[in-house]
């Protein structure tokens, strides 16, 4: 059975193998090729579980300033939890900070988070800044717009 049959068909079984390969040293059974693509898929899905909180936290930041008279409990709980989310991402790994100093990533989930806040407000797309207004500080503090 080749390296990458048991990948293809069972991926679980798969990852258990390359464990035990690892644990035992048995360089020459790893299916490198494929150990490889997955480890390079796992830092991105952790990248995008932090953007996905942050797109959502941000709609609701612009949604409480945009939409101020609808807030609700709901809007305030999803705040705290994004930022509780956030937190635990960058705690877990310290190396995503990097990405809440790129402005052109913040951008990015901003941009989405305006399409997100105009669908549920039901207003322009245009009526928000064409950049993000506010700071990652704003962003993460529990008691902007609070």
């Amino acid at each position: 059975m080749s390296k990458a049959t048991n990948y293809d068909q069972d991926f679980l079984l798969w990852t258990q193998q390359q464990a035990e390969y690892l644990k035992k040293g048995r360089w020459a059974e790893l299916d490198v090729e494929h150990l490889v693509e997955e480890l390079e898929a796992l830092g991105r899905s952790e990248q995008k579980e932090l953007g996905s909180y942050l797109q959502v936290l941000i709609m609701h930041l612009l949604k409480c300033q945009y939409q101020p008279e609808k807030r609700t409990k709901s809007w305030d709980n999803t705040l705290s939890n994004c930022r509780d989310k956030i937190q635990d991402c960058l705690e877990d790994t310290p190396s995503l900070q990097r990405f809440l100093q790129d402005s052109v990533w913040i951008q990015k989930y901003y941009r989405r988070a305006c399409r997100d806040a105009a669908k549920e407000t039901q207003k322009s797309v245009e009526i928000f800044p064409a950049e993000c207004p506010f700071t990652i500080e704003q962003i993460l503090d529990p008691n902007f717009l609070a």
